[in-house]
């Protein structure tokens, strides 16, 4: 999910989000039981440069949309009196920056360091003075300030009210360069000496104010917006994932690591788990983006989709043409329909070999017929097992059956007795032939429909990879994130 034009602030927005996550609360002497999702975020070479493009983007943002409040002083001068002095309309023009390096402090915070920020700020002067004769004189003139600056800002992680929050009020301004321009005029000059000399301090204290407090800003309100989009990505209708904290997060020099509860919550119920195989070993940091998740969640997950009725696929027209043609009575299978049911929670197992899902499923095939109820013309009970293997490539989620078999056939109104042996083959070749492949293949475009209805297709997944464990599954990536979502909403909000 090349990057620099249009992933600027995707990776900083979940760097934040994983910040959110990962910092001390409290949960218990056993860390990792009760944890159903991982998330980590690694920081191998190829992140870096994009990482800093990215950092760099919300840096300037924030230099941009900081509200500068007017400067007002005074200070009496040999000659000239008490003079006074304002500066108003304070704005950014022409930032720029050369470079930025992010570092992760183990267990502590996110280090950034932005290198030679360089900003012209543009305003109005005024100024004032009364001389040893009681002279009042007052002048009003445009300025510009020229500067280059080194941000340090260190994202501490602090727990509030049961939830983690980065805190970015860590922040320093270093100043190679302040130099004050009256007028356009670039030539020294008394009265720009002058002032450039009594008011560069106070100058220097209101940017790192203000330029500090929009980036502390900004980190809540892009931790906030992705929080939110994580939080609508993991629910459809009432069923929810709950991907609040399950356990201790961590930082480590190399990646962030963020450990949920992955509990399915269905209407009034909820499921449980206490026995979680996660361990820190089973992922590597050879990838970008890591997700672990537990058998107990996709279990969970099936269960509830069982319970919500949406087990249940219709196949029409030549997705039937497996079926012999006796079964449709002298009619064209174009004017039938087969429904495909579960009759049971799928039992799911997580595999070396891939997803194994045994169930108890009912066929139907109806012929439609003009003006008169659907006749069936044929209705079995079945209980299948399948191994399963997933993968994404072109945006689609595509389930692959690997091993099929038919189980046993509990009830069957073409063979009643279920001792003809050419209808019992039939069954077979049409459930392990066609039925599984194609109740597979739609299945995974009901689940590509659904991710993309979360906006999934506008990330950028590079080189996915889902592989299967006893006990759990790892999907792995790279990936690029769709800056304009954020850059849209940062727009919204300022």
């Amino acid at each position: 999910m090349c990057w620099a034009g249009r992933t600027m602030l995707g990776t900083f927005s979940i760097l934040l989000v994983l910040a959110q996550a990962a910092a001390a609360c409290e949960f218990g002497p056993f860390p990792y039981r009760a944890t159903g999702i991982v998330c980590r975020m690694t920081k191998p070479a190829a992140l870096l440069c994009k990482l800093n493009q990215e950092t760099a983007q919300v840096i300037q943002a924030a230099f941009r949309n900081a509200k500068f409040p007017n400067i007002t002083g005074e200070r009496s001068m040999r000659l000239l009196g008490r003079v006074a002095y304002g500066l108003s309309n304070i704005q950014v023009n022409d930032l720029s920056i050369q470079r930025s390096e992010v570092e992760l402090k183990e267990d502590k915070a996110i280090h950034i360091s932005i290198k030679n920020v360089t900003a012209l700020f543009k305003g109005t002067l005024t100024y004032g003075y009364a001389g040893a004769w009681f002279l009042q004189l007052f002048h009003s003139v445009d300025f510009e300030i020229e500067s280059s600056i080194d941000l340090q800002l260190n994202i501490d992680l602090v727990c509030q009210k049961d939830q983690v929050s980065p805190d970015a009020s860590d922040c320093y301004l270093t100043f190679h360069k302040l130099t004050l321009h009256l007028q356009g005029d670039k030539q020294p000059g008394w009265l720009k000496q002058l002032f450039t000399d009594f008011i560069s301090f106070t100058l220097k204290l209101v940017l790192k104010r203000e330029v500090c407090k929009e980036i502390n800003a900004v980190a809540q309100t892009l931790t906030n917006f992705i929080l939110d989009l994580a939080a609508n990505f993991v629910r459809d209708k009432d069923i929810i994932v709950d991907i609040s904290l399950a356990s201790d997060s961590v930082i480590k020099a190399s990646y962030i690591e963020s450990h949920h509860k992955g509990l399915v919550l269905y209407k009034n119920s909820s499921s449980v788990l206490s026995d979680s195989v996660f361990s820190p070993s089973l992922l590597t940091e050879s990838r970008m983006l890591y997700f672990w998740l537990s058998e107990h969640s996709l279990s969970s997950l099936a269960a509830a989709a069982f319970l919500d009725g949406r087990l249940l696929l219709n196949l029409r027209g030549e997705k039937l043409q497996v079926i012999p043609r006796a079964i449709f009575q002298g009619t064209s299978y174009n004017d039938s329909v087969a429904k495909v049911w579960s009759l049971t929670q799928p039992q799911i197992s997580l595999q070396p070999e891939g997803t194994v899902v045994r169930n108890l499923v009912a066929v139907e095939v109806s012929i439609l017929l003009a003006g008169e109820e659907p006749l069936v013309s044929l209705y079995m009970e079945k209980e299948i097992t399948a191994t399963i293997q997933a993968t994404y490539a072109e945006k689609k989620l595509i389930l692959q059956p690997v091993d099929s078999r038919l189980i046993k056939v509990f009830k069957c109104t073409a063979d009643p007795s279920g001792e003809d042996p050419s209808i019992q083959s039939f069954l077979k070749n049409m459930i392990l032939v066609a039925g599984i492949p194609e109740v597979t293949s739609s299945i995974g475009s009901a689940l590509t429909s659904l991710m993309n209805s979360k906006r999934l297709d506008l990330f950028d997944i590079i080189n996915p990879e889902i592989i299967t464990r006893e006990g759990y599954v790892i999907v792995q990536l790279d990936f690029g994130f769709p800056s304009h979502l954020l850059l849209n909403f940062l727009e919204k909000s300022w």
